[in-house]
């Protein structure tokens, strides 16, 4: 009897003390590990490029851009002749200003922005379901690559799958054939991007 008071006391006191501490970490706490603002802009990025096939929606867009903050990468390009301003009100609001943080380029022309990056030593990886794509989880990716992904609906456009070293693809085990574009990119960024980050 004594002997179940004592261990009831002691399961009370654990969980009074639990009960006061929050698990989730707060803003101030999160702030602590992070560089300074300035020191961020100058900390060198993982060599990735994530290059985007004419995708129009301003929330993928934004999705996009605070990807690439919170994997730290080199840059977004945003490629087609509709291609959206990053002074569009609602990409800044799925962005949530992560934007300042993130080198985002424009370009007209998706396969002249991908000619250029080939030039410049990239591997290009195209994330679409084609005859000879592999699963993105197999690839092996080197420094300096380039994730391109495309259109909401019609995919990424097959000049800039001519151009890319490999077909890449997210296995479905559902009854689904695709995951929307910012979805996929997440999943297969963060393979991407910590495989780079461990060279």
């Amino acid at each position: 009897m004594i002997q179940n008071n004592i261990t009831n006391t002691i399961k009370t006191s654990s969980t009074t003390q639990t009960d006061n501490v929050k698990m989730q970490m707060s803003k101030e706490d999160l702030r602590q590990n992070k560089p300074t603002r300035n020191e961020y802009l100058d900390k060198p990025k993982t060599p990735l490029i994530v290059l985007l096939d004419n995708v129009s929606n301003s929330y993928n867009i934004g999705a996009f851009i605070r990807l690439a903050d919170a994997f730290a990468i080199e840059k977004v390009i945003i490629c087609g002749a509709g291609a959206l301003s990053i002074s569009d009100k609602k990409m800044k609001k799925a962005s949530r200003n992560e934007a300042k943080w993130v080198t985002v380029e424009y370009s007209d022309s998706t396969t002249v922005s991908l000619q250029t990056l080939l030039d410049q030593g990239y591997t290009v990886y195209s994330v679409e379901l084609c005859h000879q794509s592999i699963d993105y989880s197999e690839v092996r990716y080197p420094t300096k690559s380039v994730l391109v992904l495309g259109n909401e609906r019609k995919g990424v456009s097959e000049s800039a799958l001519k151009l890319s070293h490999q077909h890449i693809h997210i296995p479905m085990f559902g009854m689904g054939n695709s995951l929307n574009v910012s979805t996929a990119g997440a999943i297969v960024l963060a393979e991407c991007a910590n495989q780079i980050r461990k060279q």
